[in-house]
């Protein structure tokens, strides 16, 4: 039997590891901790879309290539998701870390105008052009170190027209950068100084302007709020969302991340696809979650950067049925854009597993920003998303870091990072 034509096959791998089954619907339970491993595992590529996968052998005897790659010792995994960044803002603030040193709280730092306040004066000053130059390092680096598809949020304009500016940014990006990204708007990021003693008006501005701009401009396939006390209320976060749901963007929230507020309850009431921090989340909201499929995406590198020595339950949400995604938080209080520094945080600080942890990085980040269907696992007719690692298999991820375990990237079957 003639063999069919690939443009790319992988071959010896060490292991070949990926996510099963979980196109249709994020992994939960102990489904997170049931990884496909292939010993000895190749896959092939064409036309940018995975068409084999299985041991070397079996995938040689199938497929001849244009090209064919040894990943003998290595380790096969799909590109990383990251389902939470705040991709798009101009500046830093290196001095609010030396404050949180000092023992300075969140909500204490943004009293005084700092914290989000601060990157939205200097995002607002900034051009679509240097925005795009500056976010596109951002990019470069979260690909080298396996990030293949993220979600990235506006949020640091509060402004409609700053808004909207944040999400042509990242429409450029998408399109000169060999990143997919799901687009989040998040105009109710914090009320602006302008509106510091009107915040209902500033609700009305969001409901009743951003959002309808937003949406005529299909700039955005989600619409998120900071539910927190002292930001958005539940009443204000629950009137944003259902009027986000109007104009097509799915809900997202930041909830529960500095009080116990509801947000976890919310989130499933208005039928999120994410709720997002969760460390102060109650019972009963988890409980919610998981009989609406609300994925909990976790983001201990926000609980490291703000030194509050709290982190998600993940180990209670794995438990009672919750999905669990896995993010960088990737903002100025959060300067984070390895994926991988987020899988080790969740083995030593929730207590996951490698195998939950790269399952939370993957298939179920993937359901996170509703692109499950084509990235996050290594299965057939995905996107050849493929990451090798210089490890000789998974358990490596989280167990050394510090490093980059990345020795290649390919986005669609394109080499697109080489570290070798």
């Amino acid at each position: 039997m003639s063999k069919k034509q690939a443009d790319l096959v992988i071959e010896h791998a060490s292991e070949l590891v990926t996510p099963e089954g979980g196109s249709q619907r994020p992994l939960v339970g102990n489904q997170m901790q049931a990884l496909k491993i292939i010993k000895n595992g190749a896959l092939a590529v064409r036309k940018g879309r995975i068409v084999a996968v299985g041991q070397t052998a079996h995938v040689k005897s199938a497929f001849k290539a244009s090209e064919t790659i040894d990943a003998s010792g290595k380790t096969l995994v799909p590109g990383f998701v990251d389902p939470h960044t705040h991709l798009v803002f101009a500046g830093s603030r290196e001095v609010e870390f030396k404050m949180r040193i000092q023992g300075a709280s969140y909500m204490a730092i943004h009293r005084k105008g700092g914290g989000i306040l601060r990157t939205v004066r200097e995002t607002r000053c900034a051009s679509e052009a240097q925005l795009v130059q500056s976010c596109g390092r951002t990019l470069d680096i979260m690909l080298e170190h396996g990030t293949t598809t993220l979600e990235a949020k506006s949020g640091y304009g509060l402004s409609v027209e700053d808004e909207i500016k944040s999400l042509r940014v990242v429409k450029r990006l998408s399109e000169i950068y060999r990143v997919d990204i799901a687009p989040s708007f998040l105009g109710a990021h914090a009320v602006p100084v302008e509106f510091e003693k009107q915040p209902d008006s500033y609700v009305r501005l969001v409901v009743e302007k951003m959002i309808r701009a937003v949406g005529r401009s299909r700039l955005a396939d989600f619409c998120d709020v900071f539910c927190e006390k002292g930001v958005f209320s539940v009443e204000q976060s629950r009137r944003i969302l259902n009027a986000g749901k109007r104009y097509g963007l799915k809900p997202k929230l930041h909830a529960d991340e500095l009080s116990a507020f509801g947000g976890a309850e919310l989130a499933a009431e208005v039928g999120a696809v994410s709720a997002e921090h969760l460390l102060f989340a109650s019972d009963n909201g988890l409980r919610m979650m998981a009989d609406r499929g609300v994925i909990a995406v976790l983001l201990p590198a926000a609980s490291l950067a703000l030194m509050i020595d709290r982190y998600a339950d993940a180990r209670k949400m794995i438990k009672i049925g919750v999905p669990v995604a896995l993010g960088t938080d990737f903002n100025p209080s959060c300067w984070v854009e390895n994926q991988q520094l987020v899988i080790a945080l969740a083995c030593h600080k929730l207590r996951m597993t490698p195998a939950e942890a790269l399952t939370a990085s993957t298939i179920n980040a993937a359901h996170a920003v509703c692109k499950a269907g084509e990235v996050g696992s290594l299965e057939l007719g995905k996107k050849a998303d493929v990451l090798i690692l210089d490890a000789p298999n998974h358990g490596f991820l989280g167990y050394r870091f510090g490093s980059n375990l990345v020795s290649k990237v390919f986005k669609e079957g394109k080499l697109v990072v080489d570290l070798e």
